[in-house]
């Protein structure tokens, strides 16, 4: 069995390994297309398919969407759809968000975690839906 399938408290079977690549899959299209927003797929896809526990699954998923994230930002640059005086600022916001935010998931309970992801997927899904 495939690396992403060994972890503690994953369900073992044979259709891990699809899953993790349809979830790496789904998750890179919506990445491309969107320009970000991968961490809602795959985290719902790590807890609910592959059973990891909230924390892993939301570390896992930005270890995941990093290096894609890097890959689809300098597809951007490259094809001039990067404006770099906004670009550079936001940047550097999303490293220091990026640093508080993964100090603050070792400190904070699964269920803390849970239900701020889900507030935040919910106004996102409100803002789309309505504004």
């Amino acid at each position: 069995m495939n690396k992403c399938c060994k972890k503690e408290g994953i369900k073992k079977n044979k259709g891990n390994l699809f899953v993790c690549i349809c979830t790496g899959a789904i998750s890179g299209a919506v990445n491309g297309i969107f320009g970000g927003g991968g961490g809602m797929i795959v985290v719902p896809m790590l807890t609910k398919l592959l059973r990891y526990e909230e924390k892993k699954a939301h570390a896992t998923a930005i270890l995941i969407i990093l290096p894609l994230s890097i890959v689809s930002g300098l597809l951007y640059l490259v094809f001039g759809n990067f404006p770099l005086s906004t670009g550079i600022p936001v940047v550097i916001g999303v490293v220091v968000g990026g640093v508080v935010g993964a100090l603050l998931l070792s400190k904070l309970s699964s269920k803390w975690v849970i239900l701020i992801f889900s507030i935040v997927m919910a106004f996102a899904g409100g803002k789309m839906l309505f504004f």
